[in-house]
């Protein structure tokens, strides 16, 4: 049973996660964490820090992972495909036909209608990593931090796998040095 709703799982993502991978987090959090429970939230957020420091589209790397811990390398295969047949068969489908529809009313409003719906789902998402961050950095760590974070990546054009890849050097080294000082 867990082998279908692994995959029922990552098919909805697949289906529904219009917009790519920003649009597929707040679904597989949806599925994983809330739904069936196979992770908790810092468990969560510590995954799709270390997705986003991969190269590769984010739902499949956190499809991977997920369908591994629940259900070993059957259900990493299981839970990739489910996220990535959708795309396929879509995918198929429109290029067939995008020459004929795309100047079509309906399609160009559903694209426009999609974009305010992503963006609540980002902004709640957002707003349960800063309730998470705030509980374990207090509110002017997480707001200096997102401030710096935001200047960087606008700004000054840093990508966002070098900030993280430094903050995570700097938890590994700043743990280490705190290891080190208990001896």
């Amino acid at each position: 049973m867990k082998a279908v709703h692994l995959f029922l799982a990552f098919f909805r993502v697949g289906i529904l996660g219009y917009g790519g991978g920003p649009a597929s987090i707040p679904l597989v959090h949806k599925e994983v964490v809330d739904k069936y429970n196979w992770m908790n939230e810092d468990e969560f957020s510590d995954l799709l820090a270390l997705a986003n420091t991969l190269p590769g589209p984010v739902a499949t790397k956190l499809a991977g992972y997920i369908g591994y811990r629940v259900q070993g390398v059957r259900g990493m295969l299981n839970a990739t495909l489910a996220v990535m047949v959708p795309t396929i068969v879509l995918m198929i489908v429109l290029l067939t036909s995008i020459s004929s529809i795309k100047d079509q009313a309906w399609v160009q409003g559903m694209t426009e209608a999609v974009v305010p719906v992503v963006g609540v789902m980002l902004a709640v998402l957002t707003w349960q990593f800063l309730k998470k961050s705030k509980s374990g950095l207090g509110w002017t760590v997480t707001l200096v931090m997102a401030v710096v974070t935001g200047l960087l990546m606008e700004a000054a054009g840093v990508h966002p796998g070098i900030i993280i890849a430094a903050l995570l050097l700097v938890a590994i080294f700043k743990k280490d040095k705190k290891a080190g000082d208990a001896q």
